[in-house]
């Protein structure tokens, strides 16, 4: 029988994270060399890339 802890559930909520974040990068109007630079904080800093991205990512504005 397979044993799901808390630490599975935490890691699925951190990948689900990680790519709704990719995904609204790449939408985003910013610049490649922006894009391309947030891309790689979230990829190799999974949560703290999460939460950098979150508070000081690029938004769209006047929406």
């Amino acid at each position: 029988m397979m044993h799901f802890g808390y630490h599975g559930i935490l890691g699925l909520l951190i990948l689900a994270g990680d790519i709704w974040a990719l995904i609204n990068i790449l939408q985003s109007s910013a610049a490649n060399d922006k894009k391309l630079v947030w891309i790689l904080v979230v990829v190799l800093l999974p949560l703290l890339g999460l939460i950098l991205w979150y508070f000081l990512g690029p938004r769209e504005r006047g929406a």
